[in-house]
């Protein structure tokens, strides 16, 4: 017999919500485990072909600094799902982040960002651009008080930064990779690179 829910207990309702999860196993075994819904996200590299270089920022992450002390993370911009579809979302966080005006997006994937705890479900896009597209000063919605800082830096010092994990954030990390194998021509010539 296939696996199934039986009960939802809400533990906490906020900005995300806690469940207690009841299932049945396939075995008939009942287990409870706890799940974060938190809905769907987009995250979006920016790269310049032209000049070789990402866009990305840097902000405090309350997990990380209660887990490791660090005081930020260099991410690509991201943002969650609120109405509109994925990719209007990723163009959004990528003005409202980095003050990057996007037109095309390349979809890379839509990916569970931590199956075992959260229903978080990430599209991830590599998008061109070039410098007539940065027409905003970025830094994040002071409502939201994100205090973002916006990182351009060189593809190969990207790659590099990746490769020693300086860059620990798993969809960037992800965009990382996809940039090197959907446009390998941007790597070429620099250290690291082909």
């Amino acid at each position: 017999m296939p696996a199934e829910i039986i009960d939802n207990e809400d533990v906490y309702k906020g900005f995300i919500t806690l469940l207690r999860t009841t299932l049945r196993l396939g075995d008939g075994k009942r287990v409870s485990r706890e799940i974060i819904v938190h809905g769907r996200a987009s995250a979006v590299l920016p790269y310049d072909p032209e000049r070789r270089t990402v866009m990305l920022v840097k902000l405090l992450r309350a997990p990380v600094l209660f887990a490791e002390g660090a005081q930020d993370m260099i991410e690509a911009p991201a943002g969650m799902v609120d109405g509109g579809s994925p990719a209007e979302t990723a163009k959004r966080e990528a003005m409202e982040e980095a003050g990057l005006r996007l037109t095309t997006l390349e979809h890379v994937g839509s990916v569970w960002s931590s199956p075992g705890i959260s229903t978080e479900r990430i599209d991830l896009y590599l998008a061109p651009y070039s410098q007539g597209d940065r027409i905003g000063a970025g830094g994040g919605l002071a409502s939201e008080d994100e205090n973002i800082t916006v990182v351009e830096m060189p593809i190969s010092e990207f790659w590099a930064s990746a490769e020693r994990l300086e860059i620990s954030d798993m969809k960037t990390l992800t965009l990382a990779l996809a940039l090197r194998c959907k446009h390998p021509g941007l790597f070429q010539g620099h250290p690291g690179g082909t």
